[in-house]
């Protein structure tokens, strides 16, 4: 794939596609979540609940972003991939060792639930305006006509140096985005800044789950280990911030979603972002 031979460092990225908002939270998991120059991090894409579901197919119609932050400009990876052997779709080179995000941002998806399913669905995700919108019309709004696109980010931190932390307090433009105040890894607690279209978002409900990592320091396959049960949350202040308290090491999941009223409403009456922000701690 790559023939030059001075050092760089390879980030491969495996299913990104988006998925109806019932089955809740989508992330990224790399292989692993530090890399140095020359390293190879496999990324993959995951849809479910407490931390656990299943593994997608990389749809590159679904993309409308797929980006790495690291040194320079942004690289645009969303036209990168190609069939390959196994899962790997796509690849890109950092060009140092301080450490990279990779974004992936969807396109909308239009769904449409049951009335009551829909009003548990924004009563689990603590989107208390949207429900009393629907609770204000007849017959409470009828079926939740709904069009949702994800918002999601990993953080993979630097192999040796330890420097380059800055990248991951840094926002990369997503409609909805979680932004950390300080190093994900070190920081404790963790402060956050949730933004939506780049401002401040006030009173979003954020929630962060946990799972370990196997005995090499690597994450366990999201597919195969058990839900969790949220290890914190917290809603914004009217600054868009909220403070977690991450005291165990691992593997992290952060997660929001926001509701507003779709700009298209011969598409959804609803439009939703779902934002979220993986990293891992050391032992």
């Amino acid at each position: 794939m790559f023939r030059r031979r001075h050092p760089i460092a390879m980030v491969v990225l495996v299913a990104l596609v988006a998925m109806p908002a019932a089955a809740h939270e989508y992330w990224l998991q790399p292989g692993r979540y530090s890399a140095s120059v020359g390293d190879t991090v496999i990324v993959n894409a995951f849809v479910g609940e407490g931390f656990t579901g299943a593994r997608l197919a990389y749809d590159p119609s679904r993309a409308e972003r797929l980006t790495m932050h690291a040194a320079g400009a942004p690289r645009d990876l969303a036209h990168a991939w190609r069939p390959a052997a196994g899962a790997i779709m796509g690849c890109a080179v950092a060009p140092d060792d301080s450490g990279a995000v990779v974004a992936y941002l969807s396109r909308f998806t239009s769904i449409e639930i049951e009335p009551d399913r829909f009003d548990t669905y924004l009563r689990e995700e603590g989107l208390d305006g949207p429900l009393a919108a629907r609770a204000a019309l007849p017959e409470g709004g009828g079926a939740g006509r709904e069009r949702y696109r994800r918002c999601a980010k990993t953080w993979i931190s630097p192999g040796r140096n330890g420097l380059g932390a800055q990248r991951a307090t840094g926002p990369v433009g997503l409609p909805l985005e979680i932004v950390p105040l300080g190093d994900p890894v070190t920081s404790r607690p963790l402060r956050l800044e949730v933004r939506f279209q780049g401002a401040p978002l006030a009173g979003a409900l954020v929630r962060a789950w946990h799972a370990p990592l196997d005995t090499g320091g690597q994450p366990l396959d999201c597919g195969r280990r058990d839900p969790t049960e949220v290890a914190a949350e917290g809603r914004t202040d009217a600054h868009g911030r909220v403070e977690l308290r991450l005291d165990a090491a691992g593997e992290w999941l952060i997660g929001t979603v926001h509701m507003v009223p779709c700009q298209e409403p011969a598409v959804a009456d609803w439009e939703s972002y779902w934002a979220s922000l993986t990293f891992a701690t050391p032992r």
